[in-house]
């Protein structure tokens, strides 16, 4: 059994308790001691923490690594930036259940990977997909999954729609028979350990389609909300439209708020505290719709993004221009190889067509709608040699005297039509980031990691709290932000084993200097298998970097390195520690 001391740090608890000095005591998987000047035992290490904070792991409460983690179980760059834990299963989407039926399958698995851009090829190649009910999946993912992080997961209400409906999912309410069907699959997921339930009612596929979870109707929810009902510690996720495509975030909430009154359960409405400085018109409307909720008995907690939007604007695989609703552009991504990709832009009546959509269709607020904040860069180039770089798109348009889609295109086509234009970050609301950081009921450090890998690099987003927003901006206070990475994401989880510097709780913790880390830039990395004998690339960054990062008393990253150790255990929540669920009204 390893032993540690953590020597002359200062601890920061996630309990929102101020900081003091302390040392701590690891033995096995947990924290057996907490004080001042604890004296080294035989066969302990002792690790120096002077100078530097030590805290609970960070909790990466919205990732999508459902996929990812079969071929990329080191989940780099996690364990550098302090992560400790992830929940996966977000935004309705989920690696299981699955239908018998191979083509409803396939529709599972395509509509993962589009709207999460994760390749389709080792989605399909490394997962066993041995399972068809939530159970087998977790048992499959136990067995053959080894990371160095703990784990956790929804079940989605997409994969569970798709699995009953196999293609009608798309097109029509569930009947009677299917709603049981759904509720049969829900409640094995959560006998299983499944966190909760996670849906959405924000996204379109590539052919505007409104997804499957979009066409449910009440009764639908009805059914699942009475089977989550029976399981106190059960959360239920979902992810509203507000300032992105339809804007009707309010309806959403208000549907489903009517829905959830008188049952108990937790709901986290994703998107319910708009945090970008374009959304600001929503804030105060959200904010007193939330308060008047929470007043007449639900358990509401919004969900936001510290971190300002941004993106690489690509045609290699990406839903960006989708769900900006410019398909024409999106033709140029659903085209199969390089050669297609080339004919595509090279085309004028595609480009004239192009233009009319970027000028008429396209939302004010997409990443085309503001060619200023388009950077024309090395990083983005394929071959990087096309250029020009260091200018915006705006510029580069200019300068050739043409309308900005054919400038995208003349670039593309220069660079490497596998190049990406990267969108400067949009301007944050950082008053309405510190807001949701001392509401007691809001879940924080929502950023996306694992998915979206050729587009943005979630992983590392984390320490913004504590870069931007503790120490450069003093906006909140460290105990604050750790809280809000920690303590406040395990209590809306019901995951009391983590989240603490307590002895007794799972040694899951973080030593770090604050004037040490950032959040270091993105690069390419081409360690993503393509299915045809290559290497893709995705986008990853450096190390923050963490003095030590531990999970479950083992440490995954000290030194300035991964240490190549995969402790991670999956989580359950704790339904004794949860209150009742009231009986529906």
């Amino acid at each position: 059994m390893a032993k540690f001391l953590i020597k002359g740090g200062t601890v920061v608890d996630g309990t929102l308790a101020p900081a003091y000095p302390a040392d701590v005591r690891v033995e096995g998987e947990r924290i057996v001691e907490i004080g001042p000047d604890l004296a080294p035992r035989s066969g302990e290490e002792v690790f120096d923490a002077a100078g530097c904070y030590v805290t609970p792991g960070f909790i990466e409460a919205h990732t999508h690594y459902d996929s990812t983690m079969w071929w990329q179980p080191d989940l780099d760059p996690l364990p550098g930036y302090g992560a400790t834990t992830i929940v996966m299963g977000n935004c309705g989407f989920s690696a299981a259940p699955l239908a018998d039926d191979k083509a409803a399958q396939m529709e599972m698995i395509k509509i993962f990977s589009f709207f999460e851009d994760i390749p389709l090829e080792p989605f399909t190649q490394h997962l066993p997909f041995d399972w068809r009910k939530w159970s087998e999946y977790k048992k499959s993912m136990v067995e053959k999954v080894q990371m160095p992080l703990n784990y956790t997961t929804y079940v989605g209400h997409i994969a569970i729609r798709i699995a009953v409906m196999g293609d009608e999912a798309w097109h029509r309410p569930a009947n009677a028979e299917e709603r049981a069907k759904m509720a049969e699959l829900l409640d094995d997921a959560l006998r299983a350990g499944a966190l909760g339930l996670s849906t959405n009612l924000l996204d379109h596929d590539g052919e505007d389609r409104p997804i499957p979870t979009l066409v449910s109707d009440d009764a639908e929810f009805e059914a699942l909300f009475d089977v989550l009902q029976r399981y106190p510690a059960a959360t239920f996720q979902c992810i509203i439209d507000v300032a992105l495509m339809r804007d009707n975030g309010d309806q959403q909430i208000e549907r489903i708020a009517s829905l959830l009154k008188g049952r108990g359960i937790r709901v986290q409405f994703t998107g319910a505290a708009p945090t970008s400085e374009y959304q600001t018109y929503r804030v105060e409307q959200l904010k007193e719709q939330v308060a008047r909720l929470r007043s007449e008995g639900l358990d509401v907690w919004p969900g936001y993004a510290h971190t300002p939007l941004t993106a690489q604007v690509s045609i290699y695989r990406s839903l960006l221009f989708a769900q900006s609703n410019d398909y024409v552009w999106h033709e140029a991504v659903l085209a199969e190889g390089d050669a297609a990709k080339e004919a595509v832009l090279r085309d004028p009546d595609w480009r004239a067509r192009a233009r009319e959509s970027w000028d008429t269709k396209i939302y004010p607020h997409s990443p085309m709608a503001n060619p200023h904040l388009l950077l024309l860069t090395q990083l983005g180039s394929e071959n990087g040699t096309g250029g020009p770089f260091g200018i915006t798109l705006k510029d580069y348009a200019e300068q050739l005297g043409v309308h900005q889609s054919d400038a995208a295109a003349e670039w593309l086509l220069r660079n490497g039509v596998n190049s990406a234009i990267r969108m400067a970050p949009m301007a944050m609301n950082d008053e309405a980031v510190a807001v949701q950081v001392r509401d007691p009921k809001s879940l924080g450090n929502v950023n996306d990691c694992g998915a979206h890998l050729q587009m943005l690099c979630g992983s590392g987003e984390n320490v913004i709290y504590l870069t931007k927003f503790v120490r450069d901006k003093k906006l909140i206070t460290l105990e604050q932000a750790i809280h809000t990475m920690t303590g406040k994401i395990a209590e809306h989880f019901y995951l009391h084993d983590i989240g603490e510097v307590k002895v007794g709780k799972r040694a899951d913790l973080v030593v770090f200097d604050l004037n040490e880390i950032e959040q270091r830039d993105m690069e390419k990395r081409y360690d993503v298998e393509d299915g045809k004998g290559g290497m893709m690339w995705r986008y990853t960054r450096q190390a923050a970097p963490m003095r030590l990062t531990m999970v479950n008393g083992v440490p995954i990253f000290r030194d300035g390195a991964y240490t190549g150790a995969k402790p991670g255990e999956y989580l359950e929540a704790r339904n004794e520690d949860a209150p009742t669920a009231m009986a529906a009204e």
